[in-house]
């Protein structure tokens, strides 16, 4: 074939297929980061309408027996590729999307991690401190009389204690992130587990000159869960609505059922928790900056973060919201089907 030939062709091709490639860039960057289903379509459409405009340009637009069967081949290779597209465009999709919300779960994660370090290093330093402080007073024997001996060893068991309640729950919570907790699940009557923490909390509530109350419905409320588990989740909620109410305040613990679940309230009369906290108080070691906040009682500052871990397991949820005076925590369960008898 002549030069000339060969030149002409490659010049009515490019005449036929530049402007749809233009096209289709065009396209492109109009659906870029919206569609990503059309993206694929129009890739997959850019090549296959270039090359059968680039055939009609170099046969000068007659259309010859040869060009219809090349219209053919193209149509069926269009009818395949294009619903290919669309679903490989979808998953791509699913999968970014996925990707993405990964990455802010890590971000998170790693964000929790960085605000639990600071916390662990800030708050066991103090209680043993204070250890360290009074056994070298003991030693050197600067603490002299028995009164004070007693006082400083009775502070000494206090600060283990709270050292050792510390490092539990930072075990605890770890096993719940690592996924390693496991719980033994059966039937329970929620009735029940309140019935026990709320008398188990009477002590502590005196001290505190709290009033606390129950109300519950006279019927079971039966429900699928770890009684260890939904017990701790029960008390943390309550010994947090203890610790955050001023004296002559109330505390109402409520019970019941709807739409298919279980639930508990506890409402305090407390000072309530600052609004840019709220989506972060279930948090391990998170501090917030109202007059309330999830660790600031002296406890291991994981309760609530325990809590929510132990719902997720029970596959319930786990909230919090101010109400116009106080703060109300709620659980919800899934109501455990029960064959009516006969059956």
């Amino acid at each position: 074939m002549p030069a000339d030939d060969i030149a002409g062709l490659i010049g009515l091709a490019l005449l036929g297929t530049v402007p749809v490639v233009l096209l289709g860039a065009l396209a492109l960057r109009l659906v870029r980061n919206r569609l990503l289903g059309a993206s694929m379509v129009i890739l997959v459409l850019i090549p296959t309408v270039a090359t059968l405009t680039g055939f009609v340009a170099v046969s000068r637009l007659m259309f010859t027996d040869e060009l219809s069967r090349v219209a053919v081949v193209l149509g069926v290779v269009t009818a395949v590729t294009v619903p290919a597209a669309v679903l490989l465009g979808r998953v791509q999709a699913r999968q970014l999307v996925w990707e993405k919300q990964m990455l802010e779960q890590e971000r998170a994660a790693e964000r929790s991690r960085r605000e639990l370090v600071a916390w662990v290093s800030h708050d066991l330093r103090t209680p043993l401190a204070g250890i360290r402080a009074m056994g070298e007073a003991l030693a050197d024997g600067v603490v002299a009389g028995e009164d004070d001996v007693r006082r400083y060893g009775n502070q000494v068991v206090r600060d283990t204690t709270r050292l050792s309640g510390m490092v539990d729950d930072l075990f605890e919570m770890s096993k719940i992130s690592a996924g390693a907790l496991r719980l033994t699940m059966e039937p329970l009557d929620l009735r029940e587990l309140v019935d026990e923490v709320y008398a188990a909390s009477e002590p502590a509530a005196r001290r505190g000159a709290l009033t606390v109350t129950a109300r519950q419905p006279p019927d079971r409320i039966q429900v699928s869960g770890s009684d260890q588990a939904l017990t701790r989740v029960l008390t943390n909620l309550l010994a947090n609505a203890i610790a955050h109410t001023p004296p002559g305040g109330r505390i109402e613990i409520t019970a019941g059922t709807g739409a298919g679940q279980a639930w508990v309230r506890v409402a305090d009369t407390g000072p309530g928790i600052a609004e840019a906290d709220l989506p972060r108080i279930f948090e391990a070691g998170y501090r917030g900056k109202a007059a309330r906040s999830p660790d600031d009682t002296g406890g291991s500052g994981m309760g609530l973060a325990i809590a929510a871990g132990l719902m997720a397991m029970h596959h319930g949820t786990i909230t919090a919201r101010n109400l116009e005076r106080g703060t109300r925590f709620e659980i919800r369960l899934p109501l455990l089907a029960v064959a009516s008898p006969g059956r």
